[in-house]
């Protein structure tokens, strides 16, 4: 099994930019993609971004685009969120997930990190 803990939310400005970390551990070879996702309050959970772990293929959602960038450093287990040009509807708690049976199936999540904009 692998364990999932995300890092690095907070309280910043629009415009502003932070870099979420998810550090995975345990089973880790078996790990085909990791994604990002986050819920705003009294919405539904949102794909945000994808990253291949072999290869490095990422995918962003296309209300990201241009402004966030997944990354991955496979040396240390560690996805990464790299979110710029921030805007107050990026406020969400948001979640890490790896996909381990199968490359689109997330099968396991971390317990998710507050990001909050303001305005």
């Amino acid at each position: 099994q692998v364990q999932l803990v995300e890092s690095g939310g907070g309280l910043v400005q629009a415009g502003g930019s932070l870099r979420l970390s998810c550090a995975a551990s345990g089973r880790t070879f078996s790990i085909y993609t990791m994604g990002w996702f986050r819920q705003a309050p009294g919405k539904g959970r949102e794909f945000v971004a994808r990253i291949r772990w072999s290869t490095g293929n990422t995918y962003n959602a296309d209300s990201v685009k241009g402004r966030f960038t997944i990354s991955r450093d496979n040396a240390k287990n560690t996805a990464y969120l790299q979110m710029d040009s921030l805007k107050p509807e990026d406020t969400a708690v948001y979640y890490c997930a790896a996909a381990t049976r199968s490359p689109d199936n997330y099968d396991t999540w971390g317990q998710g990190t507050q990001v909050t904009v303001s305005s």
